[in-house]
């Protein structure tokens, strides 16, 4: 690979190696600049609100405790999971090994790595900020909203992460990574499983992708640590039940109440779909046009594209192969988006805390909904898509 050139899988047309192939300062310097960011981010208030001469202010835990109070304890731990945990152990492993491969520390970062490659679609500050900026939307056209430091802090260090991310090239880490029994695993050694590939005699580790012999199954990869399978074990079983759930809690997750606000007494319950003709009444289209795409749309299309892939793998068809192995990459690219509503109600539950002159209480269709993102996100890991390609 020459610097600026991409190489793709000429069957499949998967990004093997990007542009950004061979960098290290890039995605380390913007990291850093992530966790510096995200510290005070997380110390000092996102947002205040006044209403009625009282204030309010929240902070990026308020909505976690405030769940936490309403009894919502599985929604409280899924937001400190996805907005405080995650973002901190997932920048912390990024930055211990992108400051070894600086360094030319030779430790085995491998297992790390993977950890590191694991936790980034549940971490989602991007999306917790675009559900801050629904949620202060909302809120501006009725009470006076202002951000405040700890807002600030949080968008600069979500930016500098997503430019981070654009500039890591996994491949670059992978291959500077040293080899559990290295002598065992030379160069020559790589070549020669890759050509024995071709015959199915390899197996290619899911997590960092290096070929090996197939007599290695069962057993660990000796670069990342994960354990080698030619295919997932019941792969196909363990997805197609978590579909069957997805489809299951996705009727309670739309028909039932995921917001409920009262002013002055008056109570009115929200479910998705009336958030999203809320936000068109105030003519707020581009907002409603992402909530409903993210919140309504991408869940129903991954279950039903999951079922679609199902359903041609235990048929053994060969049609459309390279099209369903695409929509796969979509579907899990953009699943995790599905959680704005989530993060919209936990901003909502921590700001509007007035007494009987305004209040905000999550639904019991927010667990729901909650719980279908995450199966369904757990659906698309640990779906093989191997399993397609053996037609």
């Amino acid at each position: 690979m020459r610097h600026g050139n991409s190489a793709e899988c000429r069957r499949c047309a998967r990004l093997l190696a990007g542009p950004a192939t061979g960098r290290v300062d890039a995605p380390l310097a913007l990291a850093l600049a992530a966790f510096l960011g995200l510290l005070p981010g997380t110390i000092e208030p996102l947002l205040s609100v006044a209403a009625h001469g009282a204030l309010r202010t929240c902070w990026l835990w308020s909505g976690i405790v405030g769940l936490w109070h309403d009894g919502f304890v599985s929604l409280a731990i899924i937001v400190g999971a996805f907005c405080l945990a995650f973002p901190y152990l997932y920048l912390v492993a990024l930055l211990a090994v992108l400051t070894a491969l600086r360094l030319g520390v030779r430790a085995r970062l491998g297992p790390m790595f993977r950890w590191v490659m694991l936790l980034r679609p549940w971490m989602m500050l991007e999306i917790f900020l675009v559900g801050c900026f629904v949620a202060y939307s909302r809120l501006r056209l009725v009470v006076g909203v202002q951000v405040l430091a700890g807002g600030w802090c949080l968008m600069a260090a979500t930016l500098a992460l997503l430019l981070a991310l654009t500039q890591l090239d996994e491949r670059t880490v992978w291959d500077a990574l040293p080899l559990r029994h290295a002598r065992r695993y030379s160069r020559w050694h790589a070549l020669w499983h890759a050509r024995r590939a071709d015959h199915g005699a390899a197996i290619a580790c899911t997590a960092c992708e290096l070929l090996v012999s197939d007599a290695h199954a069962g057993g660990a990869c000796p670069r990342c640590g994960a354990t080698l399978h030619a295919r997932k074990p019941y792969a196909f079983t363990v997805t197609a039940a978590l579909v069957a759930a997805g489809f299951l809690l996705y009727i309670p997750a739309n028909a039932l109440p995921v917001l409920t606000l009262v002013s002055f007494g008056h109570q009115q319950s929200n479910t998705i779909i009336t958030g999203v003709l809320e936000l068109i009444h105030n003519r707020l289209w581009p907002l409603a046009l992402i909530v409903f795409l993210a919140s309504i749309v991408v869940p129903l299309l991954k279950l039903c594209g999951l079922t679609w892939m199902l359903l041609a793998t235990l048929q053994g068809s060969r049609r459309t192969v390279l099209a369903r192995t695409r929509f796969f990459r979509l579907i899990d690219a953009v699943g995790s988006w599905s959680n704005i509503d989530v993060f919209v109600a936990s901003v909502l539950v921590a700001l509007l805390q007035f007494g009987e002159i305004a209040q905000a209480r999550a639904g019991t269709g927010l667990t729901a909904f909650a719980a279908v993102v995450v199966l369904t996100m757990i659906a698309t890991r640990t779906f093989d898509t191997r399993l397609m390609w053996d037609a």
